[in-house]
């Protein structure tokens, strides 16, 4: 239980900036998926951060410690579309700062498996053109990728 203490005071104190709580960052992972020249697009299910709660984005997830990019893509789709994918070449990377995280968004270029995939944490999807993708409302962080890459 000591160590528990020392360890929670130990991340704590990394994370404090001057008295004041750092934002938590997150390292995440999205798979850019096109099939007949049209783009994967999920929409989010409602969270508690307004900020994010139903908009679009690529599919993918958080990297976990001592997962890599693309071992983290491949378990995220799994567990989110149950669709097998192979990921491709790094498209690029983003920061954002949204008003209580922080997010490392990097995208990779991903084919999927030839079995229809399922909506298992999303509302809807949608495959659409790139002149297209700007008609729907994304998270900010996606729209800064789609503008950096696409």
């Amino acid at each position: 239980m000591q160590e528990e203490y020392s360890t929670y005071f130990r991340k704590l104190a990394t994370n404090t900036i001057t008295g004041i709580m750092a934002k938590k960052h997150s390292k995440v992972v999205a798979a850019v998926m096109i099939k007949d020249g049209k783009y994967l697009c999920m929409q989010r299910c409602r969270s508690h951060y307004d900020y994010i709660s139903e908009r679009w984005e690529f599919p993918g997830g958080k990297v976990k410690d001592g997962e890599s990019d693309h071992e983290a893509l491949v378990r995220e789709i799994k567990e989110e579309m149950d669709w097998d994918i192979f990921v491709g070449r790094k498209l690029g990377s983003v920061d954002y700062e949204y008003p209580d995280f922080t997010v490392t968004l990097t995208a990779y270029l991903c084919k999927g498996g030839d079995e229809a995939f399922k909506l298992l944490e999303h509302l809807n999807y949608k495959w659409l053109v790139k002149g297209e993708l700007g008609t729907l409302k994304w998270t900010d962080a996606d729209r800064m990728l789609i503008e950096k890459v696409l």
